[in-house]
This record gives C-alpha cells, structure tokens and sequence, in this order.
C-alpha cells in the first residue's frame, strides 16, 4: 500500500466532517458528502456557484451577523494566507424543499489557506462543525436554565467576535500610519543621476510593518558620481523607525559633502554616539564614479554589498569592514576600498535580514545570495529584486527586517 497512489478525491468525499473547498472570490470549488448532507444541498446546487448565493442571511432576522462574519474570516485568509477560527455562529439555513421556512442553525467554522507554489493562496478549506443538536438536546434535557447559560454563552461569543473585529479595525490603521511614516522617511525617487535602482524593504513578521532598515540614493555631483548606502538599526516597530530615519538623513548629508564613504561613515558614527537607539546600528556605503568606472565603499559592521560582473563572477565587496557606527573608541580614520567594474555590472546592497538565519552560518546565506544573483544576472533590476525576495526569504515570513537595493552599473 505504501507505493500505491492515493486517491485525495475520494479521501476528501470520504471526510467525516463538513468540508468544502471555495476559490478566493468565495465560489464553491467542491464540497464533500457529508458537507453537502448536513446543508441539505445537492452537489449541483452548490458546485460553481457563490457561497452566499447558496447560503445567504435570514431575511426574517435583522440581528443575522453571521453572512457578514463569514465573509470576513474568508477574507482575512486570503490576505494574510493564515489560519482563522471563528467564534461560534447562529447561521439559519433555507429548507430547500420548503422555501422560505429557515431552520434555525448554530455552527463552529475554522478556514484555512492552500497555498499554491507562488506562495499565494489559491483555494480556501472551509470546514464547519454543525452543534445545533447538541444545542436543542441540552434545552430539551435541562429546560430554561441551559437555554438561558446557552443565550449567554452565544452573546458572550457574538460580543469577543465584534471586539476581535475592532481590534483588527485598529491594527490596520496603526499600520497605515507606521506605513506612512516609513515611506515618509525613505526616499520616494528610484532614479538618481540618470541611473535607476531597484529598492525593496519588508518588515520583520512580528513588526508593525515598519522596520529599522533603510536605503539612501544620493546625487554626489553631475550624475556621474553617485552614492548608495543601506543600513541596519537593531530592532523593529516605530522606535528603531525613528532611530533608522535620524541616521538616514545624516548619512545622506554627510554622502552629499565627504570625500568618501569612510569620512561618510565616520561623521555618521559621532552621530551615532550621542543617538539613543543607535546602539549597534550598522551602515554599509558605496561611492560610484560612473565617469572612471570605479566603485570605492566602506563598511561599519555591516554585511558586504555584492557586484555581479558581466561574466558571471560575483565579488563580495569586504576589503572595508569595521565596526557598528557607534562601537569606535576614537575617531580613527574607518578603512575603505576601491574595485573596477564594466558597463552592465550588478550592484547588490541588503541587510543582514536577507541572509541570516537562526542556526545556520552566515556564509551559507551569503553563498545563496550569490547563486541567485549571479544566475539572474540578465534581469531587470526591479525582477531580479522580487526573484532575490523570493528565493531567499522564509515563506513563512522573516524574523529580522530586510531592506535591499540592486542597481545595475
């Protein structure tokens, strides 16, 4: 048996629960037998159509939430791709061989997300526990008081499922403000120079969708010389957001008047000094004189930018690693480098949440990033951009923040 093909078809049919399966604009894909036993309902009348359309409110009750509860859950998986389990609902069903007589319904219903290989959700399990008999024999069993303990325990329920709305209401506000004061301060403008760059950030998944991560693109003079830095603030939400948005703005002024990216990063690392929240925040710079086709960069701390040439042959560019900004006793000079590149060359800048993973060597993910770079090297940066998320980041999403810039030469 352990070599012959399993039959899912008949195994999902043969569920012993109520299951159906619907598309993400809520159309029933299909639904097993006991699904469709238990809702009194032939395939045909199910299959193909839209799920409200087969089982819409009871128009006799105008307290009748649980259309409106449903479509909510629904719709929550399909945009997070997550899991949602619902408080118990009364949800009253049409008699089909009595129309217009609606029977009285209470169910428990979880649904959860399949996920297709693009990582998008594809199709939504709905499966759905039927307690209405339970209900109607413990009222028949213990009389008035169990009816009244039930009316409670339901409006009880009604009540965390209406506070669990208000708080997701109020989650998502948080994050359209924390959204729009990161925006705010990240540079809006991708070109620079006459020179275009491909720039993505993603939040840690337990981050208000705001991160300490940051890229800046600087114009140093004329558009033949250019500056691109990435940096990384230790931790997440809106503090580490303002620490990362004070030491972008210096960067990007010292970028614009120093010679190079160490006297860059050592003005950035006197500032670091007196910045609460600072501690330990890292900064990579990159100065590119596209007249001498010459790149010179330095790094405080941070994880090495890496440059694709034509040939495939991929440079990590760590010739000019020091320390975090804020870790130099002294003001010693930090070290940078210098290396040549052609016309079509990749420049790769990222943090460390792009490569790092919990008990695993670093080089591991640099030699991802690497493998990935170097075979997508053709692409357009904005393409290459999203593969590099792909490929790299966990689907279940990143524990660190990211933030990522490619910029072709």
């Amino acid at each position: 048996m352990a070599d012959a093909e399993i039959d899912y078809a008949a195994v999902f049919q043969a569920l012993p629960g109520m299951v159906a399966l619907l598309t993400p604009d809520l159309v029933f894909a299909d639904a097993n037998e006991e699904f469709l036993r238990m809702a009194g309902r032939r395939r045909e009348d199910v299959v193909g159509r839209r799920l409200f359309e087969v089982f819409p409110d009871n128009p006799n009750d105008s307290g009748a939430t649980g259309m409106r509860n449903l479509d909510a859950s629904l719709r929550r998986v399909v945009t997070t791709g997550e899991r949602d389990t619902m408080a118990l609902q009364r949800y009253d069903v049409e008699l089909p061989d009595r129309p217009g007589h609606w029977d009285e319904r209470y169910w428990s219903p979880v649904n959860a997300p399949v996920i297709g290989p693009d990582g998008t959700v594809v199709l939504l399990v709905h499966r759905v526990e039927e307690v209405t008999e339970l209900i109607r024999a413990r009222r028949g069993a213990d009389g008035n008081r169990t009816q009244v303990l039930e009316a409670e325990l339901y409006r009880r329920a009604r009540e965390l499922q209406e506070l669990n709305e208000q708080l997701r209401r109020t989650q998502a506000q948080d994050q359209e403000v924390a959204l729009a004061l990161q925006e705010a301060m990240l540079p809006a403008r991708r070109w620079v120079g006459g020179h275009r760059a491909a720039v993505r950030y993603r939040p840690a998944v337990s981050a208000l969708n705001v991160c300490g991560d940051w890229y800046d693109l600087v114009d140093r003079g004329g558009g033949d010389c250019i500056g691109v830095s990435v940096g990384d603030v230790v931790g997440h939400g809106l503090r580490a957001a303002c620490v990362m948005g004070q030491l972008r703005s210096a960067l990007s002024a010292a970028c614009r008047v120093a010679e190079g990216p160490a006297q860059a990063l050592n003005a950035l690392g006197e500032y670091a000094h007196v910045l609460d929240g600072a501690e330990s925040a890292t900064a990579v710079t990159t100065f590119i004189d596209f007249g001498h086709r010459t790149l010179t960069y330095s790094s405080a701390g941070h994880p090495p930018p890496v440059l694709v040439h034509r040939d495939g042959t991929v440079e990590f560019l760590d010739r000019a690693t020091d320390t975090p900004l804020d870790a130099r006793p002294d003001p010693q000079p930090r070290p940078e480098a210098h290396t040549r590149f052609t016309e079509g060359a990749l420049l790769v800048l990222y943090t460390d949440g792009l490569v790092e993973r919990r008990r695993e060597d670093i080089d591991v993910g640099l030699a991802r990033l690497a493998d990935t770079v170097g075979r997508h090297r053709e692409a357009d940066p904005d393409d290459l951009a999203d593969t590099v998320l792909r490929e790299l980041l966990p689907r279940e999403g990143a524990t660190d923040d990211t933030a990522l810039v490619i910029m072709r030469l």
